[in-house]
């Protein structure tokens, strides 16, 4: 990729980026991956907060070694670069979570406030009806929603950790997982 992709769109919050990327994933390769993770194996172990220990959710970690490997690695630092080219950021966690129709997901940070953290988030799915909900929501201090990342195939959002967030399981009419694939960067000295 010699080009820097450019997001499809953007969003500020209260001052903190949100930048959504589509495209980026040959085809073939978000299929690859997806045949993947139907394959991997999944344990109730996630959660959103310490005062949501009792819900907990599926999920899997990938060791930030084995990235490398993985066809959605370069765009997804490009990515990264594209959204805040003034700083350079490494992998720290990677992993996926799997949620279906009712399950419970919470609101949550990434980071604490002043982390200078950045979550990648590809959403993994050969196709997605947009009745089938799954959005992920982000929100302002005052808990007012102020965006919403649709899951569509191969979508990559882009976004500083302290954003409070959530992803909102598929609707009833869902009957296929939705997957996201998280990369946790943090910010390195150049």
């Amino acid at each position: 990729m010699s080009e820097a992709p450019r997001p499809s769109w953007t969003a500020e919050i209260e001052g903190r980026r949100l930048s959504v990327f589509d495209g980026l994933l040959p085809a073939p390769e978000l299929v690859r991956l997806c045949d993947a993770l139907d394959r991997s194996g999944y344990t109730r172990t996630e959660i959103a907060r310490p005062d949501t220990a009792d819900y907990r959710h599926w999920a899997t970690e990938i060791a930030p070694a084995s990235l490398g490997a993985m066809p959605l690695f370069a765009p997804s630092m490009a990515a990264v670069a594209a959204h805040d080219p003034a700083h350079r950021y490494r992998v720290y966690r990677s992993y996926v979570n799997v949620s279906h129709y009712g399950d419970m997901l919470f609101t949550h940070t990434d980071c604490l406030p002043d982390a200078h953290e950045l979550t990648a988030l590809w959403y993994v799915c050969e196709r997605w009806d947009h009745e089938w909900g799954g959005e992920t929501m982000f929100y302002d201090s005052a808990n007012d929603a102020r965006a919403a990342v649709s899951p569509k195939p191969g979508r990559l959002a882009i976004f500083d950790g302290a954003i409070l967030h959530a992803g909102r399981p598929p609707s009833r009419i869902c009957h296929i997982p939705r997957y996201t694939l998280a990369l946790k960067l943090e910010r390195v000295a150049v």
